[in-house]
């Protein structure tokens, strides 16, 4: 039963109200002081509402409140008192009172407030970010809810444990154990990341021992205390701490066991405690120059949305969108299209405050209290497009780069235009498909059939007047911003043009530190932490061992030709939901274009087969920023309620990742690959 708690000093009054409640089926306990009250809640956590008297002879009903705010935030507090009036009101308001009524209050309200009370509580733990747990058996306990999984807990550090504590592979200590040659066709570890970086007759886990300091200390006959680098199986049990790092993160990450920033944080934890870095480098491998982008464009979208700049970016952009279909099959081919030459990381940054603008001012419109799927086409669909825009040049990102360095390694690397013919054409269609996927999943789904995202944009826009100066310098800093990203991005990074403009915007006092802080620091984080994982997995030597361990089960169709290219693009695609793209790259690329010389395969199929499969990175939200952005910026602005979840990214993700094998396979490797020739 719903249970109440009633706070007032007449007894005559509390006792009535008590029966009378409990006839409408609600377990109530009362008391006469705010002391007692504080106490009774602090300590159960079953009381769903307090109904709360203002007046009172010990402590008044504010100080009660204030109290209550402190340990229990989410709490729904009906404020009830005889001398009303407006000024109190304006107090309670300040602390968040649910409700505030006359006393004596007509039962019937009062139960309809209760029970709005209760259906509020659910938003209000949200934002608070406070696990609901349903009580009433292990398996409820277990199964848990939404950031507090403590089934999902105790798998993931069994799992963990299988993985790190049982004996190295065998296969996994003769990579650490290969001595470089020089010779890329032959040696075992040419797939290592840092392999360029080896001396001539290093192997893997002296490398690592130079590079990570972990050298072990011994003692000489003579006395002396030498440094020398670790065993192969020593470094083989840094490799499998990664292995399980990985395998518990992306179960947490997958299932929302615990909050997405303790996951991040976690991976630093188990890196720190099992030594696979020293603390500094730990430190640094979570401060990558991708971070500070993520950083950074979400304090921008900030700017964008508080001058109403994106109102005016959403004329230029959604101008054709005056349907739902047109806004699918006519805007995100072309969304697609201008992330292949235009950071897609920036463009989802702008567009995506934009859609949930729409969403917001749409269900408004109709009356509606949300329409979670609706939001969630937007998000996901936007993001899925600018994912798969990253094969149409090597602009797209760095992992096309990377891709570049290890064809040039071989001599045989693509020019710029030639990259756009093999690249170009599969980002289209690609849309087009994404398009086709969500009007047919999401039609029959979305409350809101009629949304004219062109009219919205352009009302909304109306709204606000002409263009102010803030908007023109907020405009001309983006401009900056984006000149910088395409001219100096190889020696300034991503990160550094974007933290500039933040403090020109801060210098002009549009967007103020406030602002700043007010990011989610929490996808910032898990960001971070996945960069931590893909270096940690990198440099111990995981990452080689994953993508060898992949490439030895090939059947032989697969180890040449288009076979080849498709069993690549299927590990790539699914590594690189799990690492970051430059890193799973870097990881497969050596292994695989080796193959391909070796195979009598072109290395452009297979080099591109990874690059271009490193921009499916549609299942989990670590997987690139642009993910990190869009479930960031989906939240419902009343309720503060997660309006695309983590669940939403690996079922729709795991779907799309299908249509994108399917399109680069049938329409690329099949298709138009054939025609050009390599």
């Amino acid at each position: 039963m719903p249970k109440l708690l009633i706070v007032d000093d007449e007894d005559k009054f509390r006792e009535m109200l008590k029966k009378r409640l409990e006839l409408r089926g609600y377990d109530v306990i009362a008391l006469d002081n705010g002391t007692d009250a504080i106490k009774v809640t602090r300590n159960d956590s079953d009381i769903d509402v307090v109904i709360l008297d203002r007046k009172m002879p010990d402590m008044n009903g504010e100080e009660v409140l204030a109290d209550i705010r402190g340990f229990r935030p989410a709490l729904p507090v009906i404020m009830l008192t005889g001398h009303g009036s407006m000024r109190s009101a304006m107090e309670t308001g300040k602390l968040e009172a649910y409700a505030y009524l006359e006393k004596p209050a007509d039962l019937d309200n009062l139960v309809r407030t209760i029970e709005n009370a209760r259906e509020d509580k659910l938003h209000a733990m949200a934002r608070h970010e406070i696990a609901y747990v349903e009580k009433g058996s292990i398996w409820k306990w277990l199964k848990g809810s939404h950031n507090t999984r403590p089934g999902i807990i105790i798998l993931g550090i069994i799992l963990f444990a299988l993985i790190a504590f049982t004996p190295a592979p065998d296969r996994m200590v003769s990579l650490l154990s290969w001595e470089k040659t020089g010779d890329v066709s032959q040696d075992l570890n040419a797939g290592y990341a840092s392999y360029r970086k080896m001396q001539q007759d290093e192997n893997v886990a002296e490398y690592y021992s130079r590079y990570s300091g972990m050298q072990k200390t011994v003692t000489t006959e003579d006395g002396d205390k030498i440094k020398e680098p670790l065993e192969p199986k020593q470094v083989a049990f840094k490799a499998k701490v990664m292995l399980g790092i990985l395998v518990l993160a992306a179960l947490f990450w997958a299932s929302g066991a615990v909050p997405i920033g303790v996951t991040a944080l976690s991976v630093g934890i188990f890196m720190y405690f099992f030594g696979v870095l020293k603390p500094d480098d730990v430190a640094q491998a979570y401060a990558k120059d991708a971070v500070i982008f993520i950083f950074g464009v979400l304090a921008i979208s900030n700017a964008i949305t508080k001058t109403g700049l994106d109102r005016r970016i959403g004329l230029l952009l959604l101008g054709p969108a005056k349907t739902i279909p047109r806004l699918l099959f006519i805007f995100l081919p072309l969304f697609g299209m201008a992330c292949s030459f235009v950071s897609e990381h920036a463009l989802i940054a702008f567009v995506m405050p934009l859609f949930m603008m729409v969403y917001v001012t749409s269900i408004r419109a109709a009356g509606v209290k949300k329409d979670r799927y609706l939001a969630v086409m937007f998000a996901l669909a936007l993001c899925y497009a600018a994912n798969c825009g990253g094969p149409g040049s090597p602009a797209a990102g760095g992992r096309n780069a990377v891709m570049l360095g290890i064809l040039s390694d071989y001599g045989i690397a693509p020019s710029f235009g030639e990259w756009v013919i093999y690249g170009l054409p599969f980002v289209p269609v690609m849309g087009l498909v994404i398009a086709a996927y969500f009007f047919f999943m999401f039609r029959k789904k979305i409350v809101l059939k009629n949304v004219n995202v062109s009219a919205l944009v352009r009302e909304a826009s109306d709204k606000i007047g002409p263009m102010n100066k803030n908007e023109y310098i907020t405009a001309a800093v983006l401009v900056v911003l984006i000149i910088l990203w395409i001219t100096s991005s190889n020696f300034l990074g991503m990160g550094g043009p974007v933290i500039l403009c933040i403090v020109i915007l801060n210098i002009f006092r549009i967007l103020r530190w406030k602002d700043i802080a007010s990011i989610p620091w929490d996808v910032v984080a898990l960001y971070a932490s996945a960069a931590a994982l893909g270096k940690g997995l990198a440099v111990s030597g995981g990452a080689l061992y994953l993508a060898d361990s992949f490439v030895n089960i090939l059947p032989d169709f697969f180890k040449s030709g288009e076979g080849l290219a498709m069993a690549t693009s299927v590990f790539t695609g699914v590594a690189t939901n799990f690492m970051s793209d430059g890193a799973t790259v870097s990881a497969i690329g050596p292994i695989t274009v080796p193959m391909a010389k070796i195979s009598g395969t072109h290395p452009w199929m297979v080099g591109f087969a990874t690059a271009f499969a490193s921009s499916f990175a549609h299942m989990m939200i670590i997987g690139t920023p642009n993910n990190a952005i869009a479930y960031t910026l989906a939240k419902d602005p009343v309720t503060g309620e997660q309006l695309v979840k983590l669940s939403d990214f690996l079922k729709h993700g795991a779907a799309v990742l299908v249509l994108s094998f399917i399109v680069l396979w049938v329409w690329v490797f099949f298709g138009y690959w054939h025609f050009i020739g390599f």
